[in-house]
């Protein structure tokens, strides 16, 4: 009989504690990583190295069982075979392959376990105040919309602050410390007044409405509370928004952009995105079963626009260098018709089912929801850091609940025997 190499379960232990390092630090850095566009991709690729040392591939059984896991790689795949009838690579443009960014879900929730959960949850919270300090800093003290450096927009920056007000929204609902409950509030409230500062419409447009639901939801069986919570929301939300000098000029650029709509000019942000939202629906029934094929949002454009009402918007094609619909159901739309919508519906359903299924239905509800209204007025999923932020959100809050013992539930099912959070269903 062959001896057991001496050393050898040593040589083992060594060799899990290195690669559970790895992971750890890759998660850590990771957080911090993603806001950069160059670094975050770098760093994505190594944590998807670290994920195949981790025997990650070999789990791979157990992960896709998430139904989000199985979603996204759907939807990856439809993308992958809109290429066949779009005439890409000739169009020289990849701006959709962001969206294959989503895989990153995979490893990351794949390398979570309870050891390398603080080190993730750590690294996204340096990662995310830094960005909130360098956008306030910016924002505040030098009079500047987003994060230069990062080369972060005004708009990303604004949607980052939603998801924060969100998710701190729901952590100081369910928290059952009320001096940790009440600096969440405190918070929340910063991240809305901040986000009130900032220039961009559509992303506060679906904050507001997903605070809402998120409150109706945590207190929708204590009348009493959920008035006096709604109350204080509204008034700090409207004194916010009378004392900004930003949002009163949101309002009166609505308006100009109104009647520059009026007059049929189209050149402004509001024009823009009614006109690209008039062109893409058309083209959708143009093609409303598989679409002009993916990474086609340009060239479809330019073919619709020129014939369709008498060419009015034909111009439009120039006004951004890289054309996009600014909603993401008519880029998905235009890219793959009801074969793309069908994949784009069962993400959000699923992202939903994932979380509902480790009792954090409410909060599944409240992030997609933001993600959906988000969707109506930019194409979110595209965003260099704002999917992989909310990925890296649901991966702890799943993990979480698992490293801390909650019981699984099958969609659709209501296990009563489960020790829910508060407020939870």
């Amino acid at each position: 009989m062959r001896e057991k190499p001496a050393g050898s379960s040593s040589s083992l232990q060594d060799v899990y504690e290195w690669r559970s390092m790895l992971a750890k630090l890759m998660l850590f850095f990771f957080g911090i990583a993603l806001w950069h566009k160059g670094l975050g991709i770098f760093t994505g690729s190594l944590l998807a190295l670290v994920w195949v040392l981790d025997g990650g591939t070999r789990k791979f059984g157990q992960t896709i069982k998430e139904p989000l896991v199985l979603a996204i790689l759907i939807f990856c795949a439809v993308l992958l075979l809109g290429i066949l009838w779009g005439d890409y690579p000739n169009s020289g443009r990849f701006r959709w392959g962001k969206y294959l960014g989503l895989m990153i879900f995979i490893p990351y929730l794949s390398l979570l376990n309870k050891e390398r959960l603080s080190w993730a949850i750590s690294g996204l919270v340096v990662g995310y105040s830094g960005v909130l300090l360098m956008g306030t800093y910016y924002q505040f003290f030098w009079g500047v919309q987003g994060i230069p450096p990062l080369k972060m927009t005004y708009l990303h920056f604004s949607m980052v602050l939603g998801i924060g007000a969100i998710l701190t929204f729901y952590l100081a609902g369910t928290s059952n410390n009320k001096k940790v409950g009440l600096l969440l509030w405190l918070f929340a409230g910063l991240l809305i007044f901040i986000q009130l500062n900032q220039n961009g419409r559509g992303p506060l447009l679906a904050t507001i409405p997903t605070l809402m639901l998120l409150l109706f939801m945590l207190y929708r069986t204590q009348i009493k509370k959920l008035l006096g919570v709604m109350a204080a929301a509204i008034i700090v939300i409207g004194v916010s928004a009378y004392h900004s000098n930003n949002f009163h000029e949101r309002v009166a650029h609505a308006q100009n952009d109104i009647e520059l709509i009026q007059q049929e000019k189209y050149a402004t942000s509001l024009g823009y995105r009614l006109a690209v939202w008039d062109v893409g629906l058309h083209a959708i029934a143009q093609r409303p079963w598989f679409g002009y094929g993916t990474g086609m949002a340009k060239s479809a454009f330019e073919k619709t626009a020129e014939t369709y009402k008498d060419g009015r918007y034909k111009d439009l094609a120039n006004f951004i260098k890289n054309l996009h619909y600014h909603n993401d159901m008519i880029e998905i739309g235009v890219y793959l018709g009801a074969l793309g919508l069908l994949a784009y519906a069962f993400l959000l359903w699923s992202w939903f089912q994932t979380l509902r299924a480790h009792q954090l239905g409410i909060f599944g509800a409240a992030l997609v929801c933001y993600v959906f209204l988000a969707g109506l007025t930019d194409t979110t999923l595209i965003y260099n850091s704002v999917p992989t932020l909310l990925l890296a959100i649901t991966a702890i809050a799943i993990s979480w609940q698992k490293e801390t013992g909650a019981v699984r539930i099958g969609p659709g099912k209501l296990d009563s025997t489960v020790n829910e959070l508060p407020g939870e269903v």
